[in-house]
Parts: structure tokens; sequence; C-alpha cells
């Protein structure tokens, strides 16, 4: 079931393998209230197989909270979609947009455009027996599959299974020939190919991923799509979105200040390091908070020295601070 159009979240930050995981999403959190966050990718396999506790858990501050799966057995897919909702995610996301060798091992990701009738029945496994959205991250095209024609099939038929929700990043993907990393770069942007699909079928909930770097480019995006996905520049820059709340949706309590983030992660940080996690695998998410302000590569330097030296988390996030404002004066 939808949630009504005056609450969907219309800015996410995307599901990135090692970079999205539960230490970010919590930071993530700290930053707005209202952007949708999404798991690393997940195999059926790996749930159906493996810890399916510990990969589905989160912290129930990380909501709205979707989960990635990946896969390509409607009732492994179905299974997995059931797990997950009784977990309390918020959307399932299957992933068709992924073109590493590994995802195309498996027969799931990129791969699976050329099957669309393949990811109609996923979808509807997922759907079938969930209360919560089923959604689907695609690319515009794949290999020689590439014309406006396969992608508008690919979604139609896909939309059939059950699907209401495209995040479409707006480049095709190579499966031969191009790294992960190129196929980010190289294949180049197509907004308009988007476009054309909302206008196609304005019925869909169509979201637009690939390429936004700021704010002020998804607010010109946002007047004709549903939805924007931010990517590596959410990652990078993670402070941009302090202020996706306030101006996307009304919401008005105080944007927090760089060291506010720093003292309410101070809590979450010392708690985790009892639990027997790594002070980097906290650390590592936050280097980008002061990205662009005076002082921030030295903010980045000094936790990225420090963290394997350090015991005691709360006194290397005041110190990085400190030293950050040594360095030069800052302005949160």
């Amino acid at each position: 079931m939808n949630m009504p159009d005056t609450v969907l979240p219309r800015v996410s930050v995307a599901p990135m393998l090692e970079w999205t995981d539960r230490h970010f999403r919590y930071f993530a959190r700290q930053l707005s209230r209202r952007t949708q966050l999404y798991t690393e990718m997940i195999t059926s396999a790996a749930l159906l197989r493996g810890d399916w506790q510990h990969l589905l858990h989160y912290n129930p501050c990380e909501k709205p909270l979707a989960v990635q799966l990946a896969g390509c057995e409607p009732v492994d897919l179905g299974r997995c979609a059931r797990m997950a909702a009784d977990q309390g995610y918020d959307e399932i996301n299957l992933n068709v947009g992924c073109p590493s060798d590994r995802v195309q091992q498996g027969r799931f990701g990129a791969c699976l455009m050329a099957e669309p009738e393949r990811v109609a029945d996923c979808v509807a496994a997922m759907a079938r027996d969930v209360s919560i959205p089923v959604t689907v991250k695609t690319r515009i095209g794949v290999d020689e599959r590439d014309s406006y024609e396969h992608l508008a099939d690919f979604i139609a038929r896909v939309a059939e299974g059950g699907c209401k929700t495209f995040i479409i990043h707006a480049r095709k993907a190579w499966l031969k020939g191009l790294s992960p990393k190129e196929n980010r770069e190289i294949p180049p942007l197509q907004y308009e190919v988007v476009a054309a699909i909302k206008r196609d079928f304005p019925g869909l909930r169509i979201i637009l991923n690939g390429g936004i770097l700021d704010l002020d480019q998804a607010a010109t995006e946002l007047q004709r799509f549903d939805g924007v996905m931010i990517g590596r520049a959410a990652y990078h820059n993670p402070y941009l979105l302090a202020e996706v709340d306030a101006r996307f949706h009304g919401d008005d309590h105080p944007i927090p200040t760089r060291q506010e983030i720093m003292d309410a992660l101070i809590p979450y940080v010392t708690a985790q390091l009892e639990q027997g996690t790594r002070l980097h695998t906290m650390t590592r998410h936050i280097l980008g908070l002061y990205h662009g302000q005076p002082g921030g590569r030295a903010f980045r330097r000094y936790l990225s020295e420090q963290a394997g030296k350090h015991r005691e988390g709360a006194r290397l996030l005041q110190e990085a601070v400190r030293f950050c404002a040594s360095a030069n004066t800052l302005h949160p």
C-alpha cells in the first residue's frame, strides 16, 4: 500500500555497496528526518542461506527505510520480501541496474532488463503477500537493448506485475567492456529519456537517479519527476541532506549544525564500540561532513589517521572537531 503523496519522500539516497550500511544510515538520519534511505544490495541467496537477522538489522531511527534485494527467482524473492516486511521495512526495492560481473554471474541486476517477463513475475511474487511498496531500480537500457521502445516495453510489462514506482538511472549499462565505476561515468546521462517515460506513463511514480550533485539540481528535476535519488554526492558531501526537510517538505525543525551532528553521534559510537564494532567502520562514513568548509581536509585526515589508534570514540570525534577548528576557523 503506497503512502499518500503528501508524505512520500521526494529525495532519497541511493543504495551503494559498502557505503550505505547501517552506520552510514544512522549518520544520515541525524542530518535529515525525511530523506528515504536504502540498504546496500542484499541477494536473495544471502538472506535465505545466511544470517538474515544480521543482514536485515537496522536501527529504528533509520526509517523511512527501504531494503534493496537482488535475485531472479520469484519464489525466493517472495520469501525475502515477506522477511523484510516482517522486520518493518517501508519499501522493497528490486535491483535491475547493477552491471558488475558478480551480479551477471548470479543472473540478476542489469542483465534482467533483457527479461521483462521474469522481472514482472519477481515483482508479482514480492508484492503478493506484503502491504508495503515493491519498487524497481533500473537503467534506461543494457547493451544493444537501448532503444526507447525497449525501455518502454520493459516498464509496461513490469508495471503489469504490480510495480508502481520506478527508480531510473538515466544511463544505459554495458555488461561487457566497462567496470561498474565506468558504467557510472562513461555512458552519457539521458534525462530526457526518463522524462519521456514519465510523460508516457503518467500513472507511475518515476524517480530520477544519476548525476544529481546538489539540491538546486534536485529542485529543478523535481518539477518534472516524482522524486530524485542522490548517490555519491550525498556520501561525499552528506551535509547537503541537512536542508532536504525544510526545502522539500516544509519541515520547520531547526537545521542541525555540523557540531550538533557530531555530538549526536557520540552515544551511538560509544554503544557500538561496546558491542565490538571497529571505530573505523563508523568514522569512515563521516569524513565528508565538513566538505567544502575551512578545515575540512584537516578533519578528514585526522579521522582517517587516528581511527585505527583510538579506543575512545567520543574522544576521537571531539578531538577531530577541535583539530579541524585549530587548522582554520570553522563556520558549521
